[in-house]
């Protein structure tokens, strides 16, 4: 018991680093984006600044400028912002490893979908991320990224894919942590592989006293502007695994497609409220759809009488947590106080036990041994099939 008490503490400890750094990364990222939506021409014309924004914070007045290109020189203190969007995927990768990688491998491999050892999960999680980045690089080289509504189309298209591939051999919440480290991937990357670098190109031609070439700059902003849109979507992923709904459901990964387009919408949404434009159809249409897909994802409310195969398998797989007094080692209270000790018990919870025991999220970890045949019959009983 000592392993799961220290692996618990090691999870909350590189999650807690990964919350802490992803709030500053993302609170950068809408700042600047913020910034750049909101910057209008100057009062007074000044040499090489292209836009002003006057703001008001904690009885503080500031005034912030862009130069177009650059400044004619180099300020002797230059800020960064790099190490919020490094510190989030360096503990954002090790949670991934921590958790379904070497955790229980039940959190990540459900057998019916697909057997695989720890180190062929590894293997393929980490081989899709890179595979993910070089197709997302490569459209940003094409000539497609001129083109920004069929670059969202295609982009958009093959993050659904990925989402879906995972599903297939993933159990759903690993499914949608692993889309998520890949959405987060591509973001990091686009830090360390184009915007910083065409940032010390900027910087290393003023210190020579060069004119910056403005390109490098043109592609920064862009990947920025992209990591922008991202950030909802991830930001729902990471907080996904408190509802079993979501990544439960036979469909998971097109709900999270689903509820991914709202929240790039929503930031939209921001993004036009900051240049002035019109936008009020898209925060009504944002709630229209979550309420949409509340009402088609709703478990069927009709009481299902609990036929004596199901009630065994639950007897032996799940009543030994799942109990007022729990049997299986390891748990001294039911996890969150859900109890099947009677079969009307049972009964009242059969949608959660849809989602959970349909996405190989339950039984924890597998932790009593439930077989592919077991949790089908208990799945088709809940969903009542």
């Amino acid at each position: 018991m000592l392993d799961l008490h220290l692996q618990e503490w090691l999870n909350l400890g590189v999650r807690w680093i990964h919350v802490i750094v992803g709030i500053a990364w993302i609170g950068t990222s809408f700042y600047f984006n913020w910034l750049n939506n909101h910057l209008r021409p100057p009062g007074n014309p000044e040499s090489g600044v292209d836009g002003e924004v006057w703001s008001v914070h904690g009885g503080e007045f500031y005034r912030v400028v862009r130069y177009e290109g650059a400044p004619q020189r180099m300020p002797s203190k230059l800020h960064w912002f790099k190490w919020e969007a490094y510190a989030t995927w360096i503990s954002g990768l090790s949670l991934l490893f921590i958790v379904y990688y070497l955790g229980p491998l039940g959190l990540s491999v459900d057998p019916t979908k697909a057997d695989l050892s720890r180190w062929a999960l590894a293997a393929i999680g980490i081989a899709s991320l890179a595979v993910g980045w070089f197709l997302y690089d490569g459209l940003c080289r094409s000539g497609l990224v001129d083109h920004p509504g069929w670059f969202a189309f295609v982009g958009f298209a093959l993050a659904v894919a990925a989402a879906w591939s995972y599903s297939l051999v993933l159990t759903g919440r690993a499914a949608y942590i692993q889309t998520g480290a890949l959405i987060g991937t591509i973001m990091a990357a686009n830090v360390f592989r184009v915007i910083i670098p065409s940032q010390r190109l900027t910087v290393a031609a003023m210190t020579r006293g060069e004119v910056p070439d403005p390109r490098p700059g043109r592609d920064a902003a862009r990947r920025s502007l992209h990591n922008n849109y991202l950030t909802l979507p991830v930001v729902f992923i990471m907080v996904s695994n408190h509802f079993p709904s979501t990544f439960g459901s036979e469909w998971n990964w097109a709900l999270l497609a689903a509820i991914s387009l709202v929240g790039v919408l929503v930031r939209h949404w921001f993004n036009l409220r900051g240049q002035g434009r019109g936008n009020m159809w898209i925060l009504p249409g944002a709630v229209v759809a979550m309420i949409a897909l509340a009402f088609v994802t709703a478990p069927r409310t009709a009481t299902l009488e609990v036929t004596d195969p199901v009630w065994s398998v639950v007897e032996a797989r799940c009543v030994p947590c799942h109990s007022s007094k729990p049997t299986q080692p390891g748990f001294s209270s039911a996890p969150k106080g859900i109890t099947f000790d009677t079969r009307d018990q049972l009964s009242a919870r059969a949608a959660v036990v849809a989602d959970l025991v349909g996405s190989g999220f339950m039984p924890f970890a597998n932790l009593t041994g439930m077989t592919g045949e077991e949790r089908a019959l208990v799945v088709a009983w809940a969903r009542g099939d």
